[in-house]
């Protein structure tokens, strides 16, 4: 995207999250600078990466969420725009700031904006909310957005086939000087729960939906007041879409060695006619898992004509995995995915 004025680009994140959005840049021309821990020097995010920096000890407090490091790393990198990945990140008014004042471009919302709105740098954990491209004009690519949040975790989102109507607020977010990307969080009431910037494990959803990239976006509203729709001519009705992540099931800070082929570390999955399936991972055979980290192993997305279709993709994709190495929650989220095949959102009661 030289025409934006931007050439290289710090992707603060890891995992595969961090993969995903280092391909990206990639996909668009850019030269993409990843950053990691002592324990790290060789993660696939580092691997992928064009150039790598540094930021510290394993401790996430001393390397991947430690604001200065990260700065100083976009610095010496000769980075000109930072992409915060995860929203703990992303929401993160003083890393913004700090980027801002280095003289870089940040892809997301002002500090100021996250001071005011809090981008909460969590993952929305309402069943129910949309994602949204946040521009001068409004909402862009709004997609509303279920999840299934079994033992606390978000194992798998989807579109709901009855999205209901947007809390007022959520039209205000434009108003007050939010850009980019956003997750927001609907309460029951019908009021915003949670708004998070950065690139949420939902947002798999608004690019299949819409056949968009997540890192585009962020990019277009990083170069400034001009923020044309990406990709020529008028765009098709939005799809069907399912995300569904793969977890190890380890217990808390324990390490692992992963030894077999996850989704998105080998060959793309194959997909029937008519569906668009993603599969991003963050490990290939023989890397470690650090037991410090997120345990996130792999996403698997889907856009379709229908849920079930998409469902049942993105079930095939993560059915009948060869020994990973570590255990998993593969089961359990195909178990999820079989509902939604079936039609059936969640349990019967």
């Amino acid at each position: 995207m030289p025409q934006l004025g931007i050439e290289t680009v710090l992707v603060a994140g890891r995992g595969p999250a961090g993969c995903a959005a280092i391909r990206a840049c990639q996909r668009l021309g850019l030269k993409a600078v990843a950053v990691h821990s002592e324990t790290e020097r060789s993660a696939r995010h580092v691997r992928l990466a064009d150039d790598a920096v540094l930021l510290g000890p394993a401790p996430a407090a001393e390397s991947y969420l430690a604001v200065d490091r990260i700065v100083e790393a976009a610095r010496r990198s000769g980075a000109d725009t930072v992409l915060p990945v995860p929203p703990a990140l992303a929401g993160d008014a003083r890393l913004a700031g700090g980027v801002i004042g280095a003289g870089l471009r940040w892809a997301g919302p002002d500090p100021e904006v996250l001071d005011r709105l809090g981008g909460d740098g969590v993952e929305p954990a309402s069943e129910r909310g949309f994602l949204a491209w946040v521009t001068a004009e409004g909402l862009r690519f709004t997609t509303p957005v279920a999840r299934d949040r079994a033992a606390g975790i978000a194992r798998v989102s989807w579109t709901p086939g009855e999205p209901g109507q947007l809390p007022a607020a959520a039209h205000r977010l434009a108003e007050v000087g939010w850009r980019g990307l956003v997750t927001v969080g609907i309460a029951p009431d019908g009021e915003l729960a949670e708004v998070a910037a950065g690139f949420s494990l939902d947002m798999a959803v608004l690019e299949r939906s819409h056949g968009v990239d997540a890192v585009e976006l962020a990019l277009r509203s990083a170069a400034g007041p001009r923020e044309p729709d990406p990709g020529p001519g008028a765009r098709p009705a939005p799809r069907a879409a399912v995300v569904a992540q793969l977890r190890a099931t380890l217990p808390p800070g324990t390490a692992g060695r992963i030894s077999g082929r996850l989704p998105g570390s080998g060959r793309p999955p194959e997909a029937e006619g008519g569906v668009d399936l993603v599969a991003v991972s963050g490990y290939d055979p023989g890397d470690r898992l650090d037991g410090w980290y997120d345990a996130l192993l792999a996403t698997v997305s889907g856009g379709a004509d229908g849920v079930a279709a998409a469902a049942r993709a993105v079930s095939r994709a993560l059915s009948g995995l060869p020994g990973a190495g570590v255990p998993h929650d593969g089961a359990e989220v195909c178990a999820v995915l079989g509902r939604l095949a079936e039609g059936r959102a969640f349990p019967a009661t």
